[in-house]
Formats: C-alpha cells, structure tokens, sequence
C-alpha cells in the first residue's frame, strides 16, 4: 500500500437499521412486527422512502413505486414520512457521535462515517467505540444500528452491511486486500446493475479476478471508474473523513399524483420549482453556471439535460426560463416527475460561518428529503 494509507485511520460507518420505518414502529406500537413501508400511498403515485425488514422480505425497497411494492406485498402497510421527527432523531444520533470524535461525514439522516482515529473519550479501540455507540443508540433512542470498522472508508462501509440489522463488523488491515479480493463485483460501491452484468460477463465476478486486470485495461473498459477499481481491489482508499463539504449542487422535484400531459402544466409545475430552488440558493448566497433539468416520464424512464452559461445565476426567472427551453426540446410525452438543479458554482460569495451549508451523502441531490440506503 501507498504510504499515505500506511498511516492507518480508524474509520467507523454507522448505518441505522431501516431507519424510517424502525422510527415509525417504535412510535406506534400497532406496526410493530408489520410490512411496513414510509411513503406515498399507490393512489397517489407514491415512492417508498422506507421499507422495514418485514416488508423487505417480500422484495419492498426504498425508491420502488408504492404501487409495485403492494404488488409485491399485498398486506403492505403505508404511512407517510414524518422528516421533522427523523432530523430530531438524527440530531440525537449525532450528538451520541460528537462524544467520541469531532470528525463526522454524514451522508443522509440515517448514516454517517466517523473517524476515531484520535480517541477523544478514552475508550480504547475502534471496535469499544462502535459498540458504544450502538448501545448509546437502543438506549437513549429504542433504535438499532450495524457498524462497520476498518481502515478505510470504502472498507467500513460495506462492512456495516455485512450483519444486518443491529450489526457489528470489523475488518482488520491485515485482511483488508483478502477481504476486497472475495468481495462479488456488485457489492463494490459505484458499480451498478449495468456495469455488474458487463463484468460477469467478461468473466469478471469478484474482486480478485478485476486485480488480475493492469490499470490501463480497467480504464479502456470502464473509463475513469477503472482507476477506482484498480486501487481499490488492493485495498487503497486514501479518501479521508470530511466533517464538511461545500455543496456541489442546489435542487429540487416534485412527483405528481397525475401525470401531466400538456405543456403548460409541465410549465406551471416548473415555475414552482425553479422558485424553490432560487429561494434556496439566495439563503445561502450561491449563483450557478450550470442548470439542469430532471424528467421522470410515466412509465418511469428517467432524463436529464442541462445548460451552462457564462454567468451564474440564481434567480428565478433565469431558472424557470432555462428548464422550460430544456423542456420544450423534449418529445411531449406524459410525466410523473420534474426536478430542477443548480450546480458549477465557480467562485461563489464569501459566506459567514452561520451560513455554510452541510451536505448530506450524495452531493448532486433532486429529492428535497433523501431515500434511505
């Protein structure tokens, strides 16, 4: 390994255990032990934010349609999301975090990575510090989460997700490299359906068979990713723990109850948008060179296009002027969903401490609340 990564972190990833919907059955004693699952219901279109293990077991998961998931799970029952409830929920969960390290990276309101490479509770190892944590979290909250720790990142994360629920994983340095080389291609972070079944299909289903490929192949076949996978098949991620990270981008959508059809609704929706996010980057003092529409037709493909300009904006009237030129260069077709966002800030105005903006996981974000992992 690279020297940089000879200097070994200690790096926990603590993941609630189907966070939404164990909130929803701790709160309400009659779904306790029920298919349950946080979203909108099948009449209205919905999307399942949450499943919970006895939902998951018929195949229900986060971002399926709610009406595929009472397919799936005919006795499915639906509740719809309570954000306010989770962030307070979340809030607690990190103050259990700050008694052991200061270097926190959330990625959504149920997950987040610790760096505890530092002990500044005095506990003694990594792997005290997790089932600290864990116990902090049932009693303080009736909740359980699993945890990962490893060395790096990459490696704890997916560890975390290796005994769930109410987990505890530990992959030592030493069993870092073997532990990669085992692991199926599809369980590698980044690689999606479509890049696993290229893969399998070239003879390639586990780490140890991507190592025997040199830097250079792995780049013809998978472009920049290939670089990723070189390194991390030998257990090098140098990436470290970011207690704060500027926002890459602003964003906003709305999943209607019916279809639109005509342009002119499609435009009145867009207006709505457009003045959320322009709201939303005006609080914090952005402008955007880069606007980018999302379109999710009625049977469920999904579109982006975008614009980029010389000089940011973040007002309304460019933002809906931009996503309705960009609409308008779309076959007209029915749509369930539109999204709007704003990126490529460049040199953005200088911000006070009070208005510097956390951003929760993925950095590219449409939905105004995330769907849990």
């Amino acid at each position: 390994m690279e020297e940089e990564q000879a200097i070994q972190r200690k790096i926990i990833h603590i993941d609630m255990d189907a966070f939404y919907a164990s909130v929803e059955q701790r709160d309400f004693p009659e779904y306790r032990g029920k298919a349950l699952a946080v979203g909108g219901r099948p009449e209205e279109r919905g999307v399942v934010a949450a499943a919970s293990y006895e939902a998951r077991r018929f195949g229900v998961r986060s971002a399926m349609s709610s009406h595929k998931a009472l397919q799936l799970c005919p006795d499915l029952i639906f509740v719809r999301p309570r954000f306010d409830v989770y962030r307070a929920v979340s809030r607690h969960i990190h103050s259990i975090f700050r008694r052991y390290t200061d270097i926190i990276e959330p990625l959504s309101l149920d997950e987040a990575y610790l760096d505890v490479s530092h002990d500044k509770a005095g506990v003694g190892s990594a792997i005290k510090i997790a089932r600290e944590i864990k116990q902090a979290i049932r009693e303080e909250l009736d909740l359980t989460a699993s945890a990962g720790i490893s060395v790096s990142k990459f490696v704890a994360k997916i560890a975390s997700d290796m005994n769930k629920p109410d987990g505890l994983t530990f992959i030592a340095p030493s069993e870092v490299e073997a532990f990669m080389e085992r692991l199926p291609v599809e369980k590698f972070h980044g690689v999606g359906r479509v890049t696993a079944e290229k893969m399998k299909r070239m003879g390639w289903h586990t780490g140890a068979d991507l190592k025997k490929l040199s830097e250079d192949e792995l780049v013809q076949h998978f472009g920049k990713s290939g670089h990723f996978f070189y390194r991390i098949v030998r257990g090098i991620d140098l990436r470290p723990v970011q207690p704060e990270r500027e926002t890459r981008s602003v964003a906003a959508e709305d999943t209607f109850i019916q279809d639109l059809h005509t342009l002119e609704e499609m435009e009145a929706e867009l207006q709505k948008i457009a003045g959320r996010v322009s709201g939303r980057l005006q609080k914090y003092g952005l402008r955007g060179r880069t606007i980018t529409l999302k379109v999710k037709f009625h049977d469920f493909r999904q579109i982006t296009r975008n614009q980029s300009y010389t000089q940011a904006v973040n007002d309304h009237a460019s933002l809906f002027r931009t996503a309705a030129e960009l609409l308008q260069k779309i076959e007209l077709r029915p749509v369930r969903l539109l999204g709007i966002s704003v990126s490529n800030f460049g040199e953005a105005p200088q911000r006070s401490p009070q208005q510097k903006t956390h951003v929760s996981g993925q950095l590219s974000l449409f939905s105004d609340e995330m769907y849990e992992e």
